[in-house]
């Protein structure tokens, strides 16, 4: 690898500004001046989701923007608060100090720090797959559940009421009851008409900026009308002027405290991430995705952010799919984004004095909707129920008990679910179909033909200690099955990709007992790394190379039927 090829590698932004095209200029900058404005409304409302003052969500979209742009392989991607990430948050922080005070600020930083880390130290070390342990029922039953409790933790601001406290759906639901007879109408009037506004100016073009027009609307009637003087809650005196360079505070016992929220944002903020990036890649075609500088990127965007007074950020679905829509071709797209930003930070700060928090939560409201995926669901009821059993497990678990919970719970699921598959794989016990000499699983071809005197069994995984016994106890069951006693055994191997150790002694055991019992054993099919294991495990020797045939139809034919010898020569031959 040349030096350059090491520096592109290193920063990726790199090798899209040397060959930029200056028509991809026009779509990056509308694309970036889109996303941005509404990264504005966005970023404080998720800022006020994580339990922070707002400004904080637009520090969020400043620093580490620009840190994926140049770090990222994707060139769409939106990387900034997002609603599920900043939940988390609240959840995590939440137990530690009270949201909104100085030191519930400075943990939320922290925790972009440590969530930084993590990814970039799993990035440097290729543990992208990790990732892999999440299954998509899991996901999909994680992000419904935890889009009900963001849509429920903002009606406090919808209806004007106190804080309900809690991260549970009940808990939630049962405060708000008791204060259902406090609901300040002005604000739930504010509410419920930007609710309806967004949805309808999304509906009739999704790349306008529905929600600063919201915004700016709102505004200027709380404004115009002294609605703050009537109890409508509004933001109040946003600070102006850039995020300073500041390191977290760090102490053994706050990192102990943050470390199991930060492993589960730093997971569950990729997995969003990289399948919004993986989107952008199937869609375009004209560049490759990297998973592990993926993590790199998302580390370096959330560490250096940290520094800049950023909390916990990855890329997120709506704004990623509003930049490519707009245009976008490269991260310049993003760094436009990130100059919106400054420019609101630096000069527009003041204009968000009158904006009602009805208004963020709206925001939130009409964002997370989406993520309660129905559909899902109904699919994985309809096609495999144990998948949907596996999400509704997740998502009952993080609605009514929490988010941390719901997330180890969907991990022990998703690894107790390979486990289980893993040691009991699809089996299946073949027949002819007649006029042919094509074999098929007999479940799924009636018509297939058996000879009771024959089992053949197709075993479709590798053969390894975790599922040797299955693998046993399944032929002594099949053998059972039959009406009469078994000439031979024929084990067609075409799907078993490896075998262990202990899957060498089990398949020992099997041909002793066997031959025992005088039932004949072959096999069929094997791969060639199968074939070197039993060949050094004196397997080969021990069965006989005549007993290994290259597919069913020649087994039968050559061991029972007595024909076409010459084909075993050939077997034989060409054997290892």
């Amino acid at each position: 690898m040349s030096a350059l090829q090491r520096v592109d590698r290193l920063v990726p932004a790199l090798s899209w500004l040397r060959r930029y095209d200056r028509s991809w200029l026009r779509g990056d900058l509308s694309a970036g001046v889109t996303v941005g404005v509404m990264l504005i409304p966005q970023g404080m409302a998720y800022a006020m989701l994580a339990g922070l003052p707002p400004i904080y969500g637009l520090y969020a979209a400043l620093v580490p923007l620009l840190l994926y742009a140049l770090l990222g392989t994707s060139r769409q991607l939106a990387v900034g608060p997002v609603a599920i990430v900043a939940l988390m948050v609240a959840a995590g922080v939440g137990t530690l100090a009270e949201p909104g005070t100085p030191e519930y600020i400075g943990l939320a930083i922290l925790l972009a720090l440590m969530v930084g880390a993590i990814q970039l130290a799993m990035g440097m070390l290729r543990m992208g797959f990790l990732v892999n342990f999440l299954s998509h029922p899991v996901v999909s039953g994680f992000t419904s559940a935890a889009a009900l409790i963001i849509g429920l933790s903002q009606l406090q601001h919808l209806f004007g009421v106190s804080p309900p406290g809690g991260n549970q759906a009940h808990t939630i639901l049962y405060h708000l009851a008791l204060q259902l007879p406090s609901v300040h109408l002005p604000t739930l009037l504010i509410g419920s008409a930007s609710i309806a506004l967004l949805i309808l100016l999304r509906r009739w073009r999704r790349t306008f900026p529905a929600q600063i027009a919201v915004v700016a609307a709102a505004v200027a009637l709380v404004w115009g009308f002294g609605l703050h003087e009537a109890g409508v809650r509004i933001v109040g005196t946003v600070p102006d002027g850039l995020p300073s360079f500041a390191i977290p505070d760090i102490s053994a016992e706050t990192l102990r405290g943050l470390l199991p929220i930060a492993l589960a944002i730093a997971l569950v903020g990729f997995m969003e991430s990289i399948a919004v990036a993986k989107a952008m890649v199937r869609r375009h075609r004209d560049y490759r995705l990297d998973a592990n500088q993926e993590l790199i990127a998302l580390g370096g965007a959330n560490l250096g952010g940290a520094f800049f007074q950023s909390f916990p950020v990855t890329g997120g679905f709506s704004r990623t799919a509003v930049n490519d829509q707009a245009g976008a071709k490269t991260g310049l797209a993003s760094m436009v984004s990130a100059a919106m930003i400054a420019i609101t930070l630096l000069f527009l700060t003041p204009l968000f004095t009158f904006l009602p928090t009805a208004v963020l939560a709206a925001v939130i409201l009409v964002a997370v909707a989406g993520l309660i995926d129905v559909q899902e669901m109904r699919f994985l009821w309809r096609v495999r129920r144990e998948d949907f059993l596996m999400l509704a497990t997740t998502f009952l678990v993080t609605l009514f008990i929490g988010i941390e919970e719901g997330i180890a719970t969907g991990v022990l699921l998703s690894l107790a679910m390979v486990i289980y598959r893993s040691t009991r794989p699809h089996v299946a016990v073949l027949g002819r179909l007649p006029g042919t000499d094509t074999y098929r699983n007999i479940r799924r071809f009636p018509e297939a033909e058996q000879r009771d005197d024959l089992l053949i069994v197709r075993f479709d995984a590798q053969l390894y200690f975790a599922n040797v016994e299955y693998f046993q106890d399944t032929l002594r069951r099949l053998e059972r099955e039959k009406a009469k006693p078994l000439r031979q055994v024929i084990i067609d191997a075409a799907s078993m990709p490896s075998i262990d150790a202990s899957g060498i002694h089990a398949l020992t055991a099997v041909i002793g007992d066997y031959r025992r019992r005088g039932i004949a054993l072959a096999l069929t099919g094997v791969l060639g790394p199968v074939r070197d294991a039993l060949d050094r495990a004196g397997v080969v020797e021990y069965l006989g190379a005549e007993n290994f045939y290259l597919d069913v139809p020649e087994a039968i034919a050559c061991s029972i039927d007595g024909e076409r010898r010459a084909r075993r020569d050939y077997t034989l031959q060409h054997f290892g």
